[in-house]
C-alpha cells in the first residue's frame, strides 16, 4: 500500500450556531488541510499520482472556502462549518478528482482540517 500526503492552507471566518460558548461568536482560523491518498499499485512510471495534480485539485477545493464567511456558503447553511464538516466538504470535492486523475488506481483516504496547531478533525469514507 502506498500513501501520499499533501497540505495546504486557507483562511476563513465562521461561527458555530447553538454552540453555547465563545465559538458561537464570529471568529476566524488559518486552517491547515491535509489530504491523504492511497493506492495498492503504482502507474507505469512508478507513481501513485503526480503531487502537482493533487495539490492543484486541493487548492481548487480550498479556493471555495478561502477568505469567506463559511456560514454564508450553501454547504454550511443547514450545518455548522465545524472542522469536521469542513473536512467532509473538502473530501467530497476532492475524492472524484483523485479517482479520475489516477485512472481509478488511487483513492482519497482522508482529509484533515487543522483549525490550530493542536486541534484537527479528520473525515474518511468506508
Amino acid at each position: 500500500m502506498f500513501e501520499l500526503k499533501v497540505t495546504q492552507h486557507f483562511a476563513a471566518a465562521h461561527n458555530l450556531r447553538e454552540f453555547g460558548g465563545r465559538c458561537e461568536n464570529l471568529h476566524g482560523h488559518n486552517w491547515l488541510v491535509e489530504a491523504v491518498i492511497r493506492a495498492d499499485e503504482l502507474d507505469r512510471i512508478g507513481l501513485v499520482l503526480d503531487f502537482g495534480l493533487l495539490k492543484k485539485h486541493l487548492q481548487a477545493a480550498l479556493e471555495l472556502l478561502d477568505h469567506r464567511y463559511l456560514n454564508e456558503l450553501p454547504a454550511f447553511q443547514s450545518q455548522n462549518p465545524s472542522s469536521e464538516n469542513i473536512a467532509r466538504f473538502i473530501y467530497r470535492h476532492l475524492a472524484p478528482l483523485v479517482g479520475e486523475e489516477s485512472g481509478g488506481r488511487a483513492r482519497l483516504h482522508s482529509v484533515s482540517a487543522w483549525e490550530s496547531e493542536n486541534a484537527s478533525a479528520t473525515y474518511t469514507e468506508p
